[in-house]
């Protein structure tokens, strides 16, 4: 099934019916732009974000891992340019009010179609807070709009204490929050979403060479996830595009249902960030570097026995966790026609992913025996601890396989009357994708699980 012919509709029934994701506070109506993830969407999230710090930080000789603060310092976000220009161009519709980004619309509202609009003007995405017992302008502070920040004032800090030399890399899984004019698109586009982002520094001249290195090796671990390579699209940003801080900018692009979007972008920041925070605050120009001023003290510069003193670059993955956890969604999402004539639908996530590794199934929930043969299988298999295990006794056969083939359910394990009646006792496995069935000695349920999900 082509991702063309994959609606947002049917993702969003399927995240709804089946427990992935929920609209917040639905109770209520409803609050725009935020989602909550429920019992088999935070699995899957989970496992998302595992399989990339695993990549990222264990399987690596060369990063180290921070986890940061998601209220953030003022002056922070004033140096890094934040608060100047981290702003979407908005208008808003003069005949139903309803309000837009500029750079979204042809020239009339998407609300009534009205070509009655204002004039756009620059809206700040950043959601401003307060901290201590008075609110006053000294207790302002902002709610992350970017991980980024935090990794770039602690590089010191994780220098020192780890005695890293460069090139390394500091690696961050966390909240970032946008205030966006028109959320869209579920899980998309959204105003409290998780980043998973990676700053990598560099000697400057060998900054090049290191984002092309990064651009390859983050386009390779989503096609490791089970992303269709030819959903996948490289797409270097124009120069008109990048951000105030990027020399060049890539853009991992994925084929959504709306269309083709960003997953991942690989930015070369330059020094822009820690030359940025590290000049006297009183003479600080957010638009420059310290390159500008070598005459400048910098607490950040890397001095090496020999060399001269130099501010690092810095080569930067980031992605958006819930677009990954989307595409991962639609990229694995199939109706197919079985051999019996009857359709299901299906979800073929890699099985380190899948929210649900195993279900186990009691072929008779009213027999006693069949029933005490599968709870002690579905505690065995918990006891290896290789993710969630679901004891399945909600309905008929059929419908139990249907329902894991939906919720993208590798293996299911069935106890039926051969299982008594059988010595050594056997158990059917049913694999998700082929829909096989094979018997197995009960004594090797363990061995083979770990295997097929390995």
């Amino acid at each position: 099934m082509s991702n063309q012919s994959i609606t947002m509709e049917e993702i969003v029934s399927l995240c709804k019916r089946r427990g992935f994701i929920f609209q917040s506070y639905d109770l209520y109506g409803g609050l725009q732009g935020l989602y909550d993830y429920g019992p088999l969407g935070c699995e899957l999230k989970k496992n998302l974000k595992e399989a990339w710090w695993q990549d990222m930080v264990y399987s690596r000789h060369d990063v180290e891992g921070i986890d940061g603060s998601i209220l953030t310092h003022k002056q922070a976000l004033k140096y890094s340019g934040h608060e100047d220009t981290f702003t979407d161009p908005m208008v808003d519709c003069k005949d139903c009010k309803f309000r837009m980004r500029a750079d979204h619309i042809d020239g009339k509202c998407t609300n009534c179609g009205s070509t009655n609009l204002t004039e756009a003007r620059d809206f700040n995405l950043m959601f401003k807070t307060h901290y201590g017992p008075v609110e006053s302008t000294d207790s302002t502070a902002y709610l992350r709009p970017e991980t980024a920040q935090s990794i770039f004032t602690n590089f010191k800090n994780v220098l020192d204490a780890t005695s890293r030399k460069i090139p390394f890399g500091i690696a961050q899984i966390g909240k970032a929050f946008r205030n966006e004019i028109t959320p869209r698109n579920f899980i998309f586009r959204v105003r409290e979403f998780e980043q998973m982002e990676l700053e990598f520094f560099v000697k400057p001249g060998e900054d090049d060479t290191w984002h092309e290195y990064w651009i390859k090796e983050r386009l390779n671990w989503w096609q490791q996830q089970g992303i269709n390579p030819e959903n996948l699209v490289l797409e270097p940003q124009k120069k008109d595009d990048l951000s105030h801080y990027a020399k060049a900018t890539t853009d991992i692009l994925y084929r959504f249902p709306h269309g083709l979007e960003e997953l991942e972008g690989v930015a070369n920041r330059t020094d822009y960030d820690l030359g940025s925070h590290t000049k006297n605050q009183a003479e600080l120009n957010i638009q420059a570097s310290v390159k500008d001023n070598p005459d400048s003290i910098s607490k950040l510069q890397i001095q090496t026995p020999g060399e001269k003193p130099y501010i690092p670059f810095v080569i930067e993955p980031s992605a958006g966790l819930d677009r990954g956890v989307l595409a991962l969604l639609v990229d694995a999402y199939c109706k197919e026609t079985l051999a019996d004539g009857k359709q299901r639908t299906v979800l073929k996530l890699k099985p380190s992913l899948a929210p649900i590794k195993v279900a186990v199934i009691p072929l008779a929930k009213n027999n006693p025996e069949i029933v005490a043969i599968a709870k002690e299988i579905t505690e065995s298999l918990q006891a290896l601890k290789i993710g969630r295990i679901r004891y399945e006794d909600t309905g008929n056969i059929g419908k139990a396989y249907r329902r894991n083939d939906e919720v993208g359910t590798p293996l299911c394990i069935t106890v039926d009357f051969e299982t008594l009646e059988q010595e050594p006792k056997t158990v059917t496995i049913r694999h998700r994708d082929s829909t096989e069935q094979i018997r197995i000695d009960y004594l090797e349920i363990t061995s083979y699980i770990q295997s097929q999900l390995n």
